[in-house]
């Protein structure tokens, strides 16, 4: 696929650009030289542009000088470290611009900020080019159907680049194709920006079909998904619930497959990307001839020491997130507060791991009952790490002295030379065919789950909860396995569970959602977005919904109570965290990020920065 990069500037301030293309994802074109507007007027230059726009969902331009990891849609930094998720990992003084984000001390001049703010925007202009060059083609080639089609996925892509920018700094300008601020104003007040977001996407879903020849592309049910995102953002969740209930009863991906919840690690690998859970995915592609350029440049620093790469040990699961897939003896997670300790119950006491110990000491995994997802999200000691051996745990670690890794973004190594490639050169096999999934089927049920807990209706939740959870319980064969031999994992798996896997539905057992009523269930549904979605650099982002200081329901400082409860927890005596050392989490500030100082000076006044900082 072409894709088109060009200089930023302040937005409102781009007029008469020279456009540069190069190679991109899903239409495979040579690159050209550099076009003014008057020669993008046709159908080619259109279709470039457009191409050019959705080559900016992964976050990353290498020739604008964006680098992935710190603008990728995956939002390791933002949505992973940020949170209770993860540690940055590495060295504390590798990758120093990501330090304030784990231990929220950022500043609005932090490079991480800045490089989202402007690589996002970026994106929102080229899909604004495309409908302003729209009227300039006069050739005749353009037919109304292929205008109306080209500028629905424009807006598409103009609202989703909103979104999320919105989920980062919340208090951002909504960018049209006529360069003006809305009422002239750059400080959009708290929450006023998703009726745009919402506007862009309802205008989108009247004219997108409901599926697309090209992988990636914008559907019909992409942006119903999308929309029903921003009003979960919105907290109108009267208006998500009716879309989600369409999405789940009638959505299928591009192709046409309906949506359905397959084995749960075909998300996360690159073979089996775009299955039936897909609603909406990032393309990323390897050995394409762009250097590395158009894979998951995002996650390019994300690989464990002792594997088949060479770099680098950053975003590696915390303590708390792997504790949090402890069960009880009925399968369900221990959600609920111990007044003892203020932790929830999983978190009172670690779950067995190899912290301390050398590469040559003994170790044996604990035989506590897990969730069959933790070794799909959470690299452990002794489990088998896909099929590149067992695991080394904190031997495989860097920096941050934890004895836990990354998987959902690594590659098999059987399919090392189809889905890794040579990062710009530098890092080996650190560039990867795995897509992204910006929003994937399991979340629209959660989704719907959210919006019945707060209608009340508390029976349809937990039914749609049980669904997500059913998909590991009635299938034992989506569990990790041991290997036929431990030393030779290319000799395939066993029939063994690799843990004491055990996973149970709510109903039983006095855990209905209705006998315990509202807050139990909500309770319940946020825990399970917390163990579907780990690691996929979300948490920050619902942590921030729920909390009642925007809007949600979980209460005025729900989100900060939730992150200093993780830092007291990951930083007790025995797991002390440096990272984490004497850092706190301010409610009514850290909930967002710091407005870039060099967009403010660029403003000349009417960009505000962000409460606190």
């Amino acid at each position: 696929m072409k894709k088109i990069h060009f200089k930023f500037f302040l937005v409102g301030s781009l007029v008469g650009l020279t456009l540069i293309y190069s190679c991109k994802k899903f239409l495979d074109r040579p690159p050209v030289g550099s076009l003014l507007p008057e020669v993008l007027a046709s159908k080619v230059g259109i279709d470039g542009l457009l191409i050019g726009a959705y080559s900016m969902l992964d976050g990353f331009a290498n020739t604008n000088g964006y680098t992935g990891w710190y603008s990728g849609v995956d939002n390791w930094t933002f949505g992973g470290i940020a949170a209770d998720d993860a540690y940055k990992g590495s060295s504390t003084t590798d990758q120093p611009d990501a330090l304030p984000l784990a231990n929220h001390t950022v500043t609005a001049t932090n490079g991480y900020v800045s490089q989202k703010w402007a690589c996002w925007y970026n994106g929102i202009q080229r899909a604004n080019d495309v409908i302003r060059e729209i009227p300039l083609v006069t050739d005749g080639s353009l037919t109304p159907g292929y205008v109306a089609e080209v500028t629905a996925e424009a807006q598409f892509l103009r609202a989703v680049m909103h979104l999320e920018l919105a989920k980062v700094f919340r208090n951002i300008p909504y960018t049209t194709d006529s360069l003006t601020y809305i009422a002239g104003n750059l400080n959009i007040p708290n929450g006023s920006v998703w009726d745009r977001i919402e506007a862009d996407l309802i205008a989108a879903m009247a004219v997108l079909p409901k599926t697309q020849t090209d992988l990636g592309r914008a559907t019909y049910y992409s942006a119903e998904a999308f929309l029903a995102e921003a009003y979960m953002f919105d907290h109108q969740y009267d208006k998500a619930l009716p879309l989600l209930t369409d999405l789940i009863d009638n959505g299928t991906t591009s192709s046409g497959a309906k949506y359905a919840l397959g084995a749960y690690e075909d998300n996360f690998n690159a073979s089996t990307k775009n299955g039936p859970e897909s609603v909406f995915s990032v393309q990323m592609t390897v050995s394409d001839g762009s250097g590395g350029n158009n894979d998951n440049a995002g996650e390019a620093l994300n690989f464990p020491a002792g594997t088949y790469t060479s770099c680098c040990g950053f975003y590696q699961p915390s303590y708390t997130l792997a504790n949090a897939f402890k069960v009880d003896a009925n399968g369900l997670p221990m959600f609920q507060t111990d007044p003892a300790t203020g932790f929830p119950y999983y978190n009172d006491v670690n779950l067995k791991n190899d912290h301390g110990l050398s590469q040559t000491d003994p170790f044996t995994p604990t035989t506590e009952a897990v969730d069959p997802r933790l070794d799909w999200t959470v690299g452990r000691r002794g489990i088998p790490y896909l099929d590149w051996g067992l695991c080394g745990g904190e031997s495989w670690s860097r920096g941050d002295v934890v004895p836990y890794n990354p998987i959902k973004n690594v590659f098999w190594h059987a399919q090392q030379s189809s889905t890794s490639d040579n990062f710009q050169g530098w890092a080996t096999n650190q560039g990867t065919a795995n897509n992204y999934n910006m929003i994937r089927f399991a979340e629209v049920i959660l989704w719907r789950a959210e919006c019945e807990v707060e209608a009340n209706q508390l029976d349809l939740a937990q039914t749609d909860v049980n669904t997500v959870r059913s998909r590991m319980k009635d299938h034992p064969e989506y569990w990790v396995h041991t290997y036929v031999v431990d030393t030779i994992p290319s000799k395939g798996f066993t029939t063994t569970p690799a843990a004491n896997y055990k996973i149970g539905l709510y109903g039983p057992s006095g855990t209905g959602f209705t006998a315990n009523g509202q807050a139990y269930a909500r309770a319940a549904v946020y825990m399970e977005e917390q163990l579907e979605t780990g690691m996929e650099g979300k948490r920050f982002f619902d942590l921030q919904r729920w909390d009642g200081l925007y809007g949600g329901p979980a209460g005025n400082g729900y989100m900060a109570g939730v992150i200093n409860a993780f830092i007291k927890a990951d930083t007790r005596a025995g797991t002390s965290n440096p990272v984490l050392s004497g850092a706190t989490f301010t409610a009514g500030k850290n909930e967002i990020f710091p407005i870039p100082q060099n967009q403010i000076d660029l403003s000349a006044g009417p960009l505000k920065q962000n409460p606190l900082y």
